[in-house]
């Protein structure tokens, strides 16, 4: 099963396993106008397939996505009142059209694994950044490199990256614009691990989790995706909401009884 969305990205499904791929290799994955529709597109029609209980986000190519494609950046900078894009606008929840293009891996329902081969500069880190994990090469080139530009991050990179990079290291990286490679972003915490592969190693991990009880992984990242904008209070309940939505039901039951007959679930 595959979809093409705007020939920008590309969705197959085998095994539960979605592997969504940029495939604009010629452009370095580079965001424009359609990579942006190509990538809210993606990830609202991946949020409808049930049957989809991890995906993996790559780049095709040498270069996981070199950020914003400047041939575009004109029209997005207003130069084309016609072209213009209004930033403040919420067209998306939360977000505007670029934001969303980024955080709405971090809505999807089910996991996200980032796999991040050649670099991830600027609006292509952000993107990275709307996924649960991420694995880069070691020598992998990643930066927030907006200001370089004269631009800021604004594609939800402060709202994701504050969950992961200490205050004043998320100042710095930005203000300078600086270059780290992949095993210096795991130190740091932008990137969960390094691998030869990242691809490889995504999958590995993809397949660990659609061997967990779907309704349980689901409820899982509800929760974890609440924990910022909750008091106390309200994790707890939530917490007690999603084991009551999930507790004696049939993905549960099966967990249990696959793990005390020793073999492999099998979950609708």
């Amino acid at each position: 099963m595959s979809q093409i969305f705007r020939d920008r990205v590309e969705i197959s499904i085998e095994n539960h396993i979605a592997h969504v791929e940029m495939i604009r290799e010629d452009k370095l994955n580079a965001l424009d106008g359609d990579m942006f529709d190509a990538l809210i597109e993606a990830a609202e029609w991946l949020g409808d397939q049930q049957s989809v209980r991890v995906a993996v986000l790559s780049g095709r190519g040498r270069m996981f996505c070199a950020g914003l494609d400047f041939m575009s950046f004109a029209a997005m900078a207003g130069d084309d009142p016609d072209k213009a894009l209004s930033l403040e606008e919420r067209t998306h929840g939360l977000c505007n059209r670029p934001q969303f293009a980024a955080y709405a891996w971090h809505e999807l329902p089910v996991p996200v694994i980032a796999a991040i081969r050649g670099g991830a500069l600027g609006g292509g880190l952000q993107v990275a950044l709307g996924a649960d994990m991420r694995i880069a090469a070691e020598d992998s080139r990643i930066a927030i490199a907006e200001t370089q530009w004269g631009l800021v991050p604004d594609m939800s990179g402060f709202a994701l990256a504050r969950r992961l990079l200490r205050d004043d290291v998320l100042r710095q990286l930005t203000y300078t614009a600086q270059r780290i490679d992949g095993g210096q972003a795991r130190t740091l915490g932008l990137v969960t691990e390094t691998a030869e592969d990242p691809l490889e190693r995504a999958f590995e991990i993809a397949r660990q989790i659609a061997a967990r009880s779907p309704s349980a992984i689901r409820g899982s990242k509800r929760l974890i995706n609440g924990l910022d904008d909750q008091s106390s209070g309200e994790i707890l309940l939530a917490e007690s909401r999603e084991q009551q939505a999930v507790i004696g039901q049939p993905h549960q039951v099966e967990a249990v009884m696959s793990n005390l007959e020793k073999r492999e679930p099998v979950f609708d």
